[in-house]
């Protein structure tokens, strides 16, 4: 099963505001995008149902940026919400994992947010990395620069790096 990219992000949030960690929209994107990377390399399926587009910073995925768009560089404190269409209201977006994608999610998101953004950019950013091969096209058409699944999923599962124990 597929979820929608807000519910990840306010799983991440909210584990790392209960272990004291602050985290902002640059480093929420790049820790929701490995959380989508291992989800592929280990569990073998999508967590995220929406794609990732490359983008000047790394592998994003554009309304997440916009939810949180205005805390630029500072430690986001809300939530990423979503319309309920019966009452017209915008809802915190709940999560409810099975228990291997949590253990899962619970590893990436203790190990990759204790990197500094910076350091995350240039993760995503290795040569020869899905992101790197979107971004980088050799100056052909490459129309909502989005980074496939299938991309990631090689990419990854060859390099090995950060492999995370389960």
């Amino acid at each position: 099963m597929s979820y929608d990219g807000r519910a990840v992000a306010n799983f991440v949030l909210d584990t790392c505001k209960a272990d004291g960690r602050e985290i902002t929209n640059l480093s929420l994107q790049k820790i929701v995008y490995f959380c989508h990377v291992w989800s592929l390399v280990k569990l073998k399926k999508p967590l995220v149902k929406q794609k990732f587009e490359a983008w000047q910073f790394g592998p994003v995925l554009q309304y997440l940026y916009r939810e949180f768009k205005e805390f630029e560089r500072n430690p986001i404190t809300s939530r990423a919400r979503r319309l309920n269409h019966s009452t017209g209201e915008l809802e915190v977006v709940p999560y409810e994992f099975d228990e291997d994608t949590e253990r899962l999610l619970r590893n990436v998101v203790d190990t990759y947010s204790s990197i500094s953004a910076g350091n995350l950019v240039r993760i995503s950013h290795a040569s020869g990395s899905p992101w790197d091969e979107v971004w980088n096209h050799d100056n052909k058409v490459n129309p909502g620069m989005v980074i496939e699944n299938d991309a990631i999923h090689k990419y990854y599962s060859r390099t090995g790096d950060f492999i995370l124990s389960q």
